[in-house]
């Protein structure tokens, strides 16, 4: 269990702020976005359709296939639609029929991308958190990346992280609560994140382990960071101020 909620009840800041225009393709670090009752604008709005409708993800669902491959493409924001970047260097506009082929060779099967329709491309929740503070006790429990520093907090696919002093799992004592970010945002937290062996795979610069997830599973019943709902709308900025409302 966390430490008492008094210690995290101290401002604490954003450090990172992540997009992920197309789902399970490697998104961009930005300085802000903008957070609607959907998430952060533009996040996880496009997805890979196969021939079965089933969308790309790191595991198997009724909705979702996992479809190795999807980490070697990386999606940047881009009006009207996001721009996709393939391994070689060449980019096309999501809704361009040769940027289809060319992911569909990427990834050894015929695909498609495809806007959000009624249905949210997002596995559990709207807004994704993790913490610093997480991220040592994680680094503490398995030995951080190769080349050295604390566990790689990419490797989560968090929107947001929260930069908490100490080690340990603050996320723990933030279920129900609500977090008001910077001048306008507020979320309420809602989950926790359950995780997938996506957090093992190589996500460059991120390379490859296999200690992660089975510590989750030992530790933290496969969790790790949380989900929001969002309660207020508004502009969320790296160094963004993060406090309780309640």
């Amino acid at each position: 269990m966390a430490a008492a909620p008094t210690y995290y009840c101290r401002f604490v800041q954003i450090a990172e702020v992540r997009r992920f225009p197309v789902k399970s393709m490697l998104g961009d670090a930005v300085p802000d976005a903008w957070v609607d009752h959907r998430g952060l604008v533009g996040d996880r709005l496009w997805a890979v359709c196969d021939a079965d409708g089933k969308l790309g993800s790191g595991k198997n669902t009724r909705r979702f296939r996992r479809m190795p491959g999807l980490f070697r493409l990386r999606a940047h924001a881009g009006e009207p639609v996001p721009i996709v970047e393939l391994p070689d260097g060449r980019c096309f506009a999501a809704d361009e029929s040769a940027g289809h082929r060319a992911v569909s060779e990427v990834l050894g099967r015929p695909v498609t991308l495809v806007a959000e329709t009624t249905i949210p491309h997002h596995d559990e929740g709207p807004v994704s958190l993790i913490s610093t503070a997480a991220l040592r006790a994680l680094t503490g429990m398995c030995g951080g990346e190769p080349g050295g520093g604390d566990v790689d907090p990419l490797r989560f696919r968090a929107n947001f992280l929260v930069d908490v002093p100490g080690s340990g799992f603050p996320e723990d004592d933030w279920f129900g609560r609500r977090l008001r970010v910077g001048r306008d945002v507020v979320l309420r937290v809602v989950r926790p994140l359950t995780r997938c062996v996506m957090i093992d795979m190589a996500q460059a610069p991120a390379v490859g382990r296999n200690d992660l997830l089975k510590a989750l599973a030992e530790r933290r019943e496969m969790t790790f960071g949380v989900f929001a709902t969002v309660e207020r709308p508004g502009r969320v900025a790296v160094g963004s101020d993060v406090a309780f409302e309640d």
